[in-house]
This record gives structure tokens, C-alpha cells and sequence, in this order.
């Protein structure tokens, strides 16, 4: 499926992929280089990573820090 970038670097993500992954108006996304172009992944709000036996705030911001190293070797090829 190809879609075209706008002059502002704009490029629609399909109605099916968006409530696939559940993007809405405001969702974060990160943009990963690999050796074969760029995928988008889907930033989940820190918000819904805290539960009813939630962890602290610093642990959970670490869990998504090494969460996003990981994604990044397995980009890269090295996971």
C-alpha cells in the first residue's frame, strides 16, 4: 500500500490501520530507520501503563526506555 508524502511531510495513515492500532487525533507514534526504509510504531500514553498495581513512575519510564532500545537493535538487525 503507498500513499504520498505532502509538501509538509505529511503521509494519512489508512481509516483500517488507525483503529487497527487505535490512532487517533493526538497519538504519539515513533519513526525507526532500518536498512530497508522506516517503520512507524505506536507509542502507547504513559498514562495507560500505570494499572491498579502499577509500578513507579521512574520504573515504568525505564521499562519504556529499554522497551524503545530494544525495538531499535531489532531494527538495526542486532536483536
Amino acid at each position: 500500500m503507498s500513499h504520498t508524502v505532502t509538501e509538509k511531510g505529511t503521509v494519512t495513515i489508512p481509516a483500517r490501520i488507525r483503529k487497527k492500532y487505535g490512532l487517533r487525533k493526538g497519538s504519539r507514534v515513533e519513526f525507526i530507520e532500518t536498512d530497508g526504509g522506516v517503520m512507524l510504531i505506536p507509542i502507547a500514553p504513559l498514562e495507560s501503563l500505570f494499572g491498579a498495581d502499577a509500578k513507579s513512575r521512574d520504573e515504568v519510564l525505564e521499562m519504556v526506555r529499554e522497551l524503545h532500545k530494544e525495538r531499535r537493535r531489532e531494527a538495526s538487525g542486532e536483536g
